[in-house]
């Protein structure tokens, strides 16, 4: 009410100039032919449109990021866990399905992130996809070539940390840390993690097969992780190996 108040009455300044002008023309012209000012006022604008820009407004300034939502599209990414030396071996997801050695759900609209060839070599991240609103939200993939099983599922978690000086960081200031063990449907068993860190969450799926260790990481920033988690035990689930045919 106060907002249409203001919009229906003139503006003093222009009153104040139609009084003067009147006043002035008063004083100078006979009283039998008075001149009078015609001052037009902008019309009002409709309260229907004032109170709808208002909202709108509000909501620009209120309203959250939009949450990732566990119906949202999918798409399969199929990796190759190709060693560095043949990196970049093939070109487009498309030609890497017939070679996959394992695959994870990505949400549409994440962006992948290239892996260079030293950073292949070094710490064996094959794969990583981040949100584009907040790229500490992401997902990726490591590897290690030479294990033929894996160890006890405590170790396997602080020999994970050794070579990611992140998770370190985040395994040491965790409230809670919980591991579990799990079985595919093809029989392939997973170790799986769950790190509540201080800053961030995240979720860890550890296997082996043709001798190589496979480990897939979802983290995300705690705010992120309160507004997206049931996307984020999606894209963790997901992960599995698969034969060399692309079949699962």
């Amino acid at each position: 009410m106060t907002m249409l108040t203001s919009l229906l009455t003139p503006s003093p300044l222009l009153t104040t100039a139609t009084s003067t002008s009147s006043s002035a023309a008063t004083s100078q012209q006979p009283p039998s032919a008075p001149q009078s000012a015609n001052v037009r006022f902008p019309a009002p604008r409709p309260l229907t449109t004032t109170l709808a820009a208002a909202a709108a407004a509000g909501l620009l300034l209120l309203s959250p990021a939009a949450p990732l939502h566990a119906e949202a599209e999918f798409k399969t990414y199929y990796g190759t866990a190709a060693s560095a030396a043949n990196y970049g071996g093939y070109g487009g997801n498309a030609s890497k399905k017939d070679a996959a050695e394992y695959v994870y759900d990505v949400p549409e609209g994440w962006k992948e992130r290239l892996v260079s060839k030293v950073e292949k070599g070094t710490n064996g991240t094959d794969s990583e996809f981040f949100n584009p609103r907040k790229r500490s939200e992401r997902e990726y993939l490591t590897f290690l070539s030479g294990f033929r099983k894996l160890a006890p599922v405590g170790a396997v978690l602080d020999n994970l940390a050794l070579s990611d000086v992140g998770l370190q960081d985040q395994i040491s200031s965790a409230d809670d840390v919980t591991s579990a063990e799990r079985k595919g449907e093809d029989g392939q068993v997973y170790y799986e993690y769950e790190v509540a860190g201080a800053g961030a969450h995240s979720l860890i799926s550890v296997t082996c097969a043709r001798n190589k260790l496979y480990a897939h990481f979802v983290t995300a920033p705690n705010p992120e992780w309160g507004r997206d988690e049931a996307v984020l035990r999606r894209l963790h689930q997901s992960f599995k190996t698969v034969d060399f045919s692309g079949q699962d």
